[in-house]
């Protein structure tokens, strides 16, 4: 079938060769309701991108679209240059391993690596060095003549992504790839199967609505909500530097102040909240002006715990230990404050009982420092 080229040039002022796969102005609506916006991204070749978002949000619709399985209503996906909007999902260079993995159970796990490959007319000779080079990959010769009900979850995944990788497509799709393992097993694939993607060197764009999922494995993170994308970057930068109220509050814990700007100057910003009698310091500017109304956010884990009132002026609050919730290597603390807002805090149980000298009921102190924490206008 002959296919659009973009010739490493711009076509219509929009893509280029600066991304190996880009998606350009796609929107996707069925009967009237709007399921991905106008959206546009650019992932590199050999990079794991994670599309984030709660149920709803427009991500697995959008990942349907890079498979052929759904149209685009409007907007352009290119891959390595070509446009695959017409082409069928038979016809793209691009695999897709589904949640569940659809393994054929009457296949032993070489044939289902190798089914693919047959498809397409390989010589026997040439299926059978591919199929030992991918058992090779994730590590299953030893058990190539079973049959998925005699494997374990995280070995069918394997499987499952050996058949997806065996005839080189140019892009992976991941469909909530953890999503049929329990947490311990889910935890220990998450490395397994970064590993293998890169060695194989393939691009791939996963799907998942598990922020420790994203976090772990991807390169970069596309957060997605209503259908848009709200934020893009590295897990450090969605994490340590949300830009929207959104993006705070979705990825990990946050205690959120919604308040007004006191000052903004050049290297300070103070903010006024309800929720604390003293000012918010921020140590450095916001362009901002004086009266606007912004929201603050501050990590758990930025934030000290004590019975001591700690000498700083700004960023501190008393309040009293309402619930504690432990988790091994950290306990988190449920300080009510007297403006009836409830403060989280992070406290590291670096001896056996460290958290024997704070309990239920404790009058405390909670701090932090004057950039621990992110301003956000939007």
């Amino acid at each position: 079938m002959a296919t659009e080229q973009l010739n490493g040039t711009m076509q219509n002022g929009k893509a280029g060769t600066d991304g190996y796969l880009r998606i350009v102005d796609v929107r996707k609506e069925f009967d009237g309701f709007v399921a991905v916006e106008d959206t546009d991204l650019s992932i590199r070749k050999g990079e794991i991108f994670a599309l984030l978002g709660g149920s709803g949000c427009g991500k697995s619709t959008l990942l349907r679209c890079l498979g052929g399985f759904e149209k685009p209503t409007s907007g352009k996906i290119y891959l390595d240059g070509q446009v695959m909007n017409d082409l069928p999902p038979y016809e793209r260079p691009i695999n897709m391993m589904f949640q569940s993995y659809a393994l054929f159970p009457h296949m032993t796990v070489e044939q289902n690596i190798a089914f693919g490959l047959k498809q397409d007319g390989l010589s026997k000779e040439a299926i059978r060095k591919r199929v030992e080079e991918m058992l090779a990959l994730v590590q299953l010769g030893k058990l190539a003549k079973r049959k998925p009900h005699q494997l374990s979850g995280g070995q069918q995944q394997r499987v499952a992504l050996a058949r997806s990788l065996a005839k080189g497509p140019k892009l992976l799709l991941l469909d909530e790839p953890m999503g049929a393992l329990d947490k311990k097993l889910r935890s220990q694939m998450q490395l397994e199967l970064v590993n293998i993607i890169e060695t194989s060197g393939v691009t791939c764009v996963m799907v998942t609505h598990d922020q420790e999922e994203a976090m772990t494995m991807a390169t970069r993170i596309a957060l997605m909500d209503s259908g848009r994308i709200r934020q893009v970057g590295t897990p450090d930068e969605i994490y340590e530097s949300p830009t929207s109220r959104f993006a705070a509050g979705f990825i990990g814990s946050v205690n959120m102040f919604e308040g007004k700007v006191e000052e903004d100057m050049a290297d300070y910003v103070t903010i006024v909240t309800p929720a604390l009698d003293a000012a918010i310091y921020v140590g450095h500017g916001i362009s901002g002006f004086e009266g606007q109304e912004v929201s603050f956010g501050v990590r758990p884990e930025k934030v000290n715990i004590s019975k001591e009132e700690p000498t700083q002026q700004y960023n501190k609050a008393r309040g009293k230990i309402e619930d504690i919730a432990y988790f091994g290597s950290h306990s988190v603390f449920h300080v009510r404050l007297p403006s009836g807002y409830k403060f989280m805090a992070n406290f590291a149980n670096q001896q056996r009982w460290a958290s024997e000298g704070m309990t239920w009921g404790d009058e405390v102190w909670v701090s932090w420092g004057d950039n621990e924490g992110v301003v956000l206008t939007s």
